[in-house]
């Protein structure tokens, strides 16, 4: 079902709803991306969330993007969202963003619009980590990371597949679309979802409905027991190619599985 255009003139509280009526497109599948490795070392300083092993850096993580680099692209800001810890099943960590919606006229996207994912490897930093990359445009959305069980469809509420995980990091974005108006995914590059990293071993999406963008984590390898894995959230704003992205880095300990 496609979602119906909006109109500016209508109030924050009745455009909100009107932008999320059920509108749950298919994912085809996006044009895979190289999984990037880099080799990073953060300047050490402090976190502003409770920490786990490791520093953290006030200077923007490698990008893993695989684009061409070209002049004139930029970053305009960088900043921890979230420091190094375990958001665990009841603990959720919850970032929150002021939007107001729509955040441009049709035939713009009325949300921030997630339009590519990259994934890559950074050893080197400490700790090390993997990184799994939400790159969206408009603005940034409002996100929770949480540590579940399962990982079940936000509108079948059917689970979904995490093989050959040892846990499962649930990524909601909020007041978010993965689509365009026609109902088509606007995710037009990824890496496969068997991304095949040591922390990072696959991904998964969950959902694209009323607002919400959910995916799936697959962190590390089954083990008899669980390991409680660190997670830490960069949000960089830049300027690449000519287009103005909002990105979130979702940053997993890699420690623990090397």
């Amino acid at each position: 079902m496609f979602c119906s255009q909006r109109k500016l003139g209508l109030p924050v509280v009745l455009a909100v709803s009107m932008v999320l009526v059920g509108c749950a497109p298919s994912f085809p599948s996006p044009t895979p991306a190289p999984t990037s490795t880099f080799a990073s070392t953060p300047t050490a300083s402090p976190t502003a969330s409770p920490s786990a092993p490791g520093t953290d850096s006030a200077t923007p993580p490698p990008d893993d993007a695989t684009a061409t680099p070209q002049p004139g692209d930029r970053v305009l800001s960088a900043r921890i969202s979230y420091g190094w810890a375990w958001p665990g099943p009841g603990q959720p960590a919850t970032i929150g963003h002021d939007i107001a919606v729509p955040i441009a006229p049709p035939p713009s996207p009325p949300l921030p619009s997630l339009t590519s994912i990259g994934a890559g490897a950074h050893p080197l930093a400490s700790p090390p980590y993997d990184q799994l990359s939400f790159r969206f445009e408009g603005g940034f959305p409002g996100y929770e990371l949480e540590y579940v069980p399962v990982l079940t469809g936000d509108a079948s509420g059917l689970t979904i597949p995490m093989d050959g995980t040892d846990s499962i990091l649930r990524v909601v974005f909020r007041l978010a679309q993965a689509h365009t108006e026609d109902g088509i995914s606007s995710v037009l590059e990824a890496p496969r979802e068997a991304v095949g990293l040591a922390a990072i071993t696959r991904y998964a999406p969950a959902g694209d409905f009323e607002g919400t963008v959910t995916y799936g984590i697959g962190v590390g390898h089954p083990v008899p027991s669980t390991v409680n894995t660190a997670v830490r959230v960069y949000e960089v704003e830049r300027i690449e190619q000519g287009r103005h992205l909002y990105v979130v880095a979702v940053q997993v300990d890699a420690s623990p599985w090397r």
